[in-house]
């Protein structure tokens, strides 16, 4: 199972989901903003821009976003990215990407989960070994049919193809993923999300329900931790194992 971008899963309704998504895109907009604050002129800006909207990102919060780096919002404050890479349960290599103005909140934060979830995050176990860093556009199957998306990537470079979780996927190479993308933006194909990302070179199957249990946890207390951007790990885990890990969370959750 390939984890992608936070901000590109399935959010739920909740404020507190939608603040997150929301400031994500801003750290996003105003990392690329550093630039040049004008997005007609800085190609990153205008992909950030728009992949806000996409996800319905007001107006009001993407005009703040760039005005920190105009000089118009005094609060402005550095905004950096930093990995974490270490192992989850299974020996599951997992890299966390995240964006954050304190890295003093940040840090402890990550520690936190990989070990209340696995081991304490004393130093980082560079696990990038296991990962190329590519790039990977993802399609929704509802929209369009497997074998047209199919005879379209081979007249692009893309390097590989997969149907995964209803999306039909591409992975291209760095310095072909602006073009592949173009490509599909010209022929008006709907992309569920275009990044560069992290990929898994070798797979770990986990069959066992505690650890797919653990690292399902995991992957939530990351997903709700408002710094972090990205996760990508190397692990798979059966469609059937992974109903019954949701349903038994689904079954243990105390609602107010």
């Amino acid at each position: 199972m390939w984890r992608g971008p936070v901000i590109a899963a399935k959010k739920s309704q909740s404020n507190a989901a939608k603040q997150k998504v929301f400031t994500i895109h801003a750290k996003l907009i105003s990392i690329a903003a550093a630039k040049w604050w004008d997005p007609d002129k800085n190609p990153s800006l205008y992909d950030a821009i728009e992949k806000a909207r996409k996800d319905n990102v007001p107006n009001d919060n993407i005009a703040r976003a760039i005005k920190k780096w105009t000089g118009e919002d005094k609060t402005w404050v550095q905004i950096d990215q930093i990995v974490y890479e270490w192992y989850g349960p299974g020996w599951v290599a997992v890299i966390v990407t995240t964006l954050t103005d304190n890295k003093n909140r940040t840090a402890p934060n990550i520690r936190h989960i990989f070990s209340k979830y696995w081991w304490n995050l004393w130093e980082s176990w560079s696990v990038s070994f296991v990962f190329e860093k590519k790039g990977i556009l993802a399609i929704s199957l509802e929209n369009y049919s497997k074998e047209q998306l199919e005879e379209l990537v081979f007249e692009t470079a893309g390097e590989d193809f997969f149907e995964e979780e209803g999306m039909f996927k591409i992975i291209t190479s760095l310095e072909d993923f602006s073009q592949v993308k173009k490509f599909f933006d010209e022929k008006n194909i709907i992309l569920e999300f275009a990044d560069v990302d992290y990929i898994p070179s070798n797979i770990v199957e986990v069959d066992d329900f505690d650890k797919a249990l653990k690292l399902t946890k995991m992957i939530e207390a990351f997903s709700e931790d408002e710094d972090v951007e990205k996760i990508s790990m190397n692990m798979s885990i059966t469609s059937k194992l992974q109903k019954e890990v949701d349903d038994f969370i689904e079954k243990n959750t105390f609602r107010t």
